[in-house]
């Protein structure tokens, strides 16, 4: 735990001072959250259509974080000097993925309220309490399998071709959970609490990527 907390430091305080993601995450979110607005060429939307559209949004903002998580570690020597150190390989992957996690955090802190004020008809604060679970479940989900397809990823030569090549597809249950456990929440008379169902299918997947990512990650590392 001590050793993946450096790291995790280190990533935060590298994003602080180059801030290369999280502004890029933001811009992205707002931008598409604009397109799609004129896109639809209606004032605002509800329910499921608004479900699709934040998730699909949130997508392609947490596919920029993925493809930068560990390229300062290869671009600058990291994964030399974590294999050379007496420590466990899965304290980088804890790390990464809290590192990924708190990114996509950041980012909806901003997207949410963002997509209430651009696109979202139903009023946002009876969907909240609701939301946040939903999300917390989702980040986590793009938080373990991106720090897996991106440890994969850097290793080739087209890293922000083979990120999302490899995520999307195992990604797809995940955000259909997502989408349909947001989707009442949304509604105009909206739903008090998201489906049971899809989020224990959302905490299912949470537990069976984390399992396998830890299972494979030491290899990763050392190929």
């Amino acid at each position: 735990m001590r050793t993946a907390l450096a790291v995790l430091r280190k990533d935060l305080r590298l994003e602080l001072r180059t801030l290369e993601t999280i502004p890029a995450m933001i811009l992205l979110t707002l931008v598409t959250f604009v397109i799609f607005h004129f896109g639809l060429n209606r004032a605002t939307i509800d329910g499921q259509l608004a479900a699709g559209v934040f998730t699909a949004t949130l997508l392609f903002a947490a596919m920029l974080g993925i493809n930068r998580l560990f390229v300062a570690e290869r671009e600058q020597g990291g994964f030399d000097a974590f294999l050379l150190a007496p420590v466990d390989r899965s304290a980088m992957l804890l790390a990464k993925a809290s590192a990924l996690f708190l990114f996509l955090v950041i980012l909806e802190v901003v997207a949410v309220p963002a997509f209430g004020l651009f696109l979202l008809g139903p009023p946002l604060g009876p969907a909240l309490p609701g939301l946040v679970l939903v999300l917390a479940l989702a980040d986590a989900a793009l938080a373990v399998i991106g720090t897996l397809v991106s440890a994969i990823a850097v290793h080739t030569r087209a890293r922000d071709l083979i990120g999302p090549v490899i995520a999307l597809p195992l990604l797809i249950p995940a955000l259909i959970a997502t989408a349909r456990a947001i989707g009442p929440l949304l509604a105009i008379h909206g739903a008090g609490a998201p489906p049971g169902r899809w989020l224990a299918i959302l905490a299912l997947y949470d537990v069976v990527f984390a399992l396998l990512a830890y299972a494979v990650f030491d290899f990763l590392l050392e190929d």
